[in-house]
């Protein structure tokens, strides 16, 4: 396949360009595509969570939007590994029901939720690139599922816990390995390689070869882009070069005092050398040593005297 431009990565597009409803085009492709439904958006939320901060390009990247039946949909992209990542999309969730629901009003104006992550870090076990996770109600001894009667202005209607309950989907980016075919391949394969086929009918990936072109940004734009890009390389390289020390370091303990004790010791020092060397480049890159402390866990004296 041949690249004739050089495409954006989603992270930088879906925090600086999707936003602009000229460009809603991409996003909701992407959202067709991943949720199995036709999408229209009809307006980006603005929260805490999704803001535009300095550690964008260390951490996670998110959008909130609200599509034209009132339902909300969270993208968040994270380029590296954070142990507890399923209970901060839980919260994440849980913190957008509440922001959209005011004090007085029914319960049935609660609305449903989609949330969608895009990783690029090993989160753990599994064979497939794609994970999706939905509430239902299943009888323990009939195995059906239960439909809840409930009563919407004056009308009763049915519905499934489904329809109701938040939606999540995983995408491993990196476990994605196939010749892409259907568009959510397709998707999938743009997201890893910044690739797009010249002859795509992917819904969203047709737009994205006229929006996200490299070269249509202006120079500036180009500069801080690359460093974004050399940014999460950097990181990605240390926290890589922090396990395969440690692992070294951890065999040779182990054939003193025993391989299990060795590993686990030796893996500990070298991650912790790793967050000491991702702070050392936080640092001349200019990051808050709030941001540090918070991505690498150290105190701000440790990271003063780095």
């Amino acid at each position: 396949m041949e690249q004739a431009d050089r495409y954006i990565r989603f992270d930088w597009a879906i925090k600086r360009l999707l936003r602009q409803k000229a460009n809603f085009g991409v996003l909701e492709g992407f959202l067709t595509v991943f949720l199995g439904e036709e999408v229209k958006i009809i307006e980006i939320l603005e929260s805490e969570s999704n803001q535009q901060t300095a550690d964008d390009k260390f951490n996670r990247v998110d959008i909130k939007a609200k599509n034209d039946k009132g339902e909300i949909i969270i993208i968040e992209i994270q380029n590296t590994r954070e142990l507890y990542y399923l209970e901060r999309i839980l919260y994440g969730v849980a913190k957008a029901i509440t922001e959209h629901i005011s004090l007085g009003e029914r319960y049935y104006e609660v609305k449903k939720i989609y949330s969608i992550s895009i990783l690029y870090f090993d989160i753990g076990k599994g064979d497939d690139y794609l994970y999706h996770g939905q509430n239902n109600f299943v009888g323990v001894h009939t195995n059906d599922r239960l439909e809840v009667t409930t009563k919407e202005k004056d009308a009763l209607v049915h519905k499934l816990p489904a329809e109701i309950f938040p939606e999540y989907f995983l995408v491993r980016v990196n476990e994605f390995n196939k010749v892409a075919v259907t568009p959510l391949e397709e998707w999938v394969e743009y997201l890893k390689t910044g690739c797009i086929r010249p002859d795509t009918e992917a819904p969203g990936l047709k737009e994205a070869r006229e929006k996200l072109v490299y070269y249509n940004m202006s120079k500036a734009e180009r500069q801080a882009y690359d460093e974004h890009l050399s940014a999460i390389m950097i990181q990605n390289d240390v926290l890589d070069g922090a396990k395969l020390e440690g692992r070294m370091e951890g065999r040779l303990e182990g054939r003193m005092e025993g391989r299990l004790e060795g590993r686990a010791e030796g893996l500990v020092e070298g991650l912790a050398e790793g967050h000491m060397e991702v702070a050392r480049n936080m640092k001349k890159l200019g990051v808050p040593i709030e941001i540090i402390m918070q991505s690498t866990g150290l105190s701000e004296k440790e990271i003063e005297n780095l």
